[in-house]
């Protein structure tokens, strides 16, 4: 940590960029971010930033910060979209985009995809088709998925049920675009799919192409996921890889309101590299932090 932070201290300065104070911190969060990544182990993924990251910067200052700071890709917060989306098209967007020298890897995200009411699930299959034409457009190539909450009295089985079903109506909508979905577990005692484990089963039973993975090492923590899990894992079902860090409380205690910027905190990024090195992973890492503090 100390080295991360002596290497911080040294940042380039960036003479052609014109900055106001509060761009200027974005960009240096930012930098915190990217240089803490490259500085370790992950030389050989690429760089990717998260909307959730900067949750209070519009689309615009979030694509002009991440490009400033070297990042390879962006990760877009659907809400940011649908906002910029209202007065800028979409091949203004990917215009946008292709300026800052980036390259847009997800959408983020559709929220709680199974075990909805008929209306919910139509609105569902409605969002799926809108952000998947808007994905094409831009040449983006994920959508992220979130499962829905776990009612009372269901088990794995009905789990299990309910997410290919859905993830296999969803992906049908999504493949018409050419465009993939990210399945994400959630970690939290509430959500119907809380590890990889469970997730990788799911996937696994799905059977296709455009059907994969994400893990959150804050939610894989948090929901007790297995080391076999990842190295059980063709690396190409893997989509997407978010990395954070989170105060050392007890896990059922944790909440995104205490993710740290990778390094600083308790999980076992480590860990869960050496694993992606066994099975050959090495696509991509995304910075995803929810720390109001750090919006503000």
């Amino acid at each position: 940590f100390l080295e991360n932070i002596i290497f911080l201290c040294n940042f380039p300065e960036f003479p052609n960029i014109s900055m106001s104070g509060g761009f200027q911190h974005l960009i240096l969060s930012v930098l915190k971010f990217s240089e803490i990544i490259k500085f370790r182990s992950y030389k050989l993924m690429k760089l990717a930033m998260n909307g959730a990251t900067t949750m209070h910067a519009d689309l615009e200052t979030d694509i002009k910060a991440a490009g400033a700071a070297g990042f390879d890709y962006v990760e877009i917060w659907a809400a940011k979209l649908r906002e910029y989306l209202k007065s800028h098209t979409t091949e203004d967007l990917k215009n946008l985009i292709a300026e800052n020298n980036l390259e847009p890897y997800s959408i983020n995200s559709i929220e709680h995809i199974t075990f909805r009411t008929p209306e919910d699930y139509a609105a569902i299959k409605a969002e799926t088709e809108e952000l998947s034409k808007i994905a094409m457009e831009i040449g983006c190539p994920y959508v992220v998925v979130v499962p829905g909450r776990l009612p009372e009295n269901v088990g794995e089985e009905r789990v299990v049920e309910e997410s290919v079903q859905v993830l296999t109506e969803l992906g049908e909508i999504a493949e018409k675009y050419g465009v993939s979905l990210a399945f994400e577990f959630l970690g939290q005692t509430d959500c119907s799919v809380q590890t990889l484990d469970l997730c990788n089963k799911i996937v696994e039973k799905v059977n296709r192409q455009n059907i994969g993975n994400v893990i959150d090492t804050f939610h894989f923590y948090a929901g007790n996921s297995t080391f076999e899990a990842i190295e059980q894992m063709k690396p190409e079902k893997l989509f997407i890889f978010h990395i954070n860090d989170a105060e050392n409380l007890p896990k059922e205690s944790l909440t995104d309101a205490h993710r740290l910027y990778p390094g600083t905190g308790i999980l076992p990024i480590k860990e869960i590299k050496a694993r992606f090195d066994k099975i050959g992973y090495d696509r991509m890492v995304s910075i995803e932090i929810f720390r109001p503090e750090y919006w503000n």
